[in-house]
């Protein structure tokens, strides 16, 4: 549970691969909800963190950084979701990176007098980052509807996508350990229904924080 000391409400936003999270975190933007991205916060980092910089190149190879400077995500992506070991690597090189410059932005959010704010992270739960939050919300959806999801966006196959949810938590694990659960298996409008229900619950819960 999150330390209250600055009385905003700290709300991880996780979910499988092709589930939704980023569209219910949009919604709940839309709801004046502050939301961090841990996915940006980790390229920025990954971007202009000069020993981070260092450390992923000496791990993964010279092919880690574009001429740009930019991340080469097919590159890595290809390095370490064929490895768990490489993938632990390099996660306990970015993670504890991440997870300082969260609780930073939270506590700035707070002093802003934030009553709620969100961090969507695909690896809440295989980061632990649930420990410094004070509830996390999964949004999930059926495998195959998550499958073809991706598949439609990415231009990539099925195999590709399933060997990418393998090194994430998997679905129904993730859900059972949930505090609230976002069924995203219907329209854009019961979704957009289920996020303003849940925005009420945590609306409540920040008033009494």
């Amino acid at each position: 549970m999150a330390s209250s000391v600055d009385h905003i409400l700290r709300v991880g936003v996780t979910g499988g691969i092709g589930s939704g999270k980023s569209l219910v975190c949009a919604f709940f933007s839309r709801l004046g909800v502050p939301v961090l991205s841990a996915d940006g916060i980790a390229k920025e980092l990954m971007r202009n963190d000069a020993s981070l910089r260092r450390a992923l190149r000496a791990l993964l190879g010279s092919g880690t950084y574009r001429p740009d400077g930019e991340v080469d995500r097919h590159y890595v992506a290809g390095k370490i979701f064929s490895d768990s070991a490489l993938q632990r690597r390099v996660n306990a090189l970015v993670h504890p990176r991440v997870k300082a410059r969260v609780e930073k932005q939270f506590v700035k959010l707070g002093r802003a007098g934030e009553k709620i704010g969100i961090i969507e992270a695909a690896l809440i739960y295989e980061a632990g980052f649930e420990k410094r939050l004070d509830c996390v919300v999964v949004v999930d959806a059926p495998e195959t509807q998550r499958i073809q999801r991706v598949v439609n966006r990415d231009k990539t196959t099925p195999e590709a996508v399933r060997r990418r949810m393998r090194a994430q938590l998997p679905a129904g694990l993730k859900v059972r350990k949930a505090d609230y659960v976002i069924r995203n298996s219907g329209s854009i409008g019961d979704l957009k229904t289920s996020v303003r229900f849940l925005h009420t619950i945590l609306q409540h819960i920040a008033e009494e924080k």
